[in-house]
Parts: C-alpha cells; sequence; structure tokens
C-alpha cells in the first residue's frame, strides 16, 4: 500500500507544477465551467498514460531523435500559442454569459490531450523520473503489480485535476466579470510565454 500511495505522490507532484495544462484548465473553467476544466486534465492524462506505455514497453528511444524533437517543440508552440491567443481574445467576451460562449467538451479534452503530447518537458519527466522509479522497482515485484502501482500515478493526476476544475469554476462563480476576463487574460498570457519557450527550443535544435 506504500508503494502504492507513493507513485499516487508522484502523479500529484507531475500536475501541480505550474504550467500550461493548469493555466489552460483555468481559463476552460473560468469560461466554460467545471467540466470543460476537468476534460483538459483528462486529456493530458490520456496523453501521459501514451507516455507511461511507451517506457514501460520500452519504445521510447525514438523520442532522442533531433527530428522527433524538433517537431514536438513546434508543434508544441503552436499549440500553446494559438490556444493562448484564442483565450485572451474570448476573454473579451462576459466569462459568465453561457449563450454567447460555446465549446465542445470534446474540444477542450483536445487541447489538454495535444498540449501534453506536444510537450517535451513531459516527455522529459516521463523518461527521467517515471523511467528511473520503474527501473528501481522492477527487481522488487512482478509487471502486473508494476503496472497496478503505476496506475497510482493517474489516481494522483485525476485528484490534482479535480482540485484545479473546482478552484477554476469556483472563480467563476464568485469572481465579478473583470476579475475573470483578467485571470482569462493572464492564463492566455503565460500559454503564449511557454509556446515561444517552445519556439526558441526548436529554433536551437535547427541552427
Amino acid at each position: 500500500m506504500g508503494v502504492f500511495f507513493s507513485y499516487i505522490l508522484l502523479g500529484l507532484s507531475l500536475s501541480a507544477p505550474i504550467g500550461p495544462i493548469n493555466a489552460a484548465q483555468v481559463d476552460k473553467g473560468i469560461k466554460f465551467g467545471f467540466l470543460h476544466a476537468w476534460v483538459v486534465g483528462v486529456g493530458a492524462m490520456v496523453a501521459d498514460l501514451i507516455f507511461m506505455l511507451l517506457i514501460y514497453f520500452g519504445l521510447v528511444q525514438f523520442m532522442d531523435v533531433p527530428f522527433v524533437k524538433t517537431f514536438l517543440w513546434s508543434f508544441g508552440c503552436f499549440v500553446l500559442i494559438y490556444t493562448g491567443v484564442e483565450g485572451i481574445l474570448g476573454a473579451k467576451q462576459d466569462p459568465t454569459d453561457g449563450g454567447h460562449m460555446r465549446e465542445s467538451p470534446m474540444k477542450s479534452f483536445r487541447t489538454g490531450f495535444f498540449m501534453a503530447l506536444s510537450n517535451p518537458l513531459n516527455i522529459l519527466f516521463w523518461l527521467g523520473i517515471y523511467g528511473s522509479v520503474l527501473a528501481k522497482t522492477a527487481d522488487s515485484f512482478e509487471n502486473y503489480q508494476l503496472f497496478i502501482y503505476s496506475s497510482g500515478i493517474f489516481v494522483g493526476i485525476l485528484i490534482w485535476d479535480f482540485g484545479m476544475a473546482s478552484v477554476a469554476s469556483g472563480f467563476r462563480k464568485h469572481l465579478n466579470t473583470r476579475y475573470l476576463q483578467g485571470i482569462s487574460i493572464v492564463a492566455g498570457l503565460f500559454l503564449i510565454a511557454f509556446g515561444f519557450y517552445f519556439g526558441y527550443q526548436a529554433l536551437r535544435l535547427l541552427l
């Protein structure tokens, strides 16, 4: 049980640092409510699951290919800047006026999924931390036990996503329109800043 709990803490540590996913959850939660903020996190979690399975089955070596790294940084730059600009432009509307703002939960899911899938920093986390933890515990447990314990990571991620979605939707209920618009703009600026950082890393690899 202690090993499973340690994996839950690992999932929380993956989710807690301020990054593109948290910024997107705040933005979606303010504009559309709890469900949209939560499915952003679920989309990111599905991408995390893909990375975990690649490492678990030893299929992640191709991530070190320079072309793949450059593509990921570039694609991540596009996704983040596009989402950030869209969020800032959408902040001009009244976030509490649902009649003028429509977005399907699936679009929020795709936002989280592609952000996490194209984030090389996310890949480095899974390679560096999960890979080393997996190597350390592989000698002590059977494969099926490792898979069960690894699922604790996603329990931690789900706990964090639920908390973030609750906080973001709480902003929507308890703050006035000006504050909500300001938070949405700040979240968009964070996404754009991360996007420029990703673009800089892509240029470094190209040059």
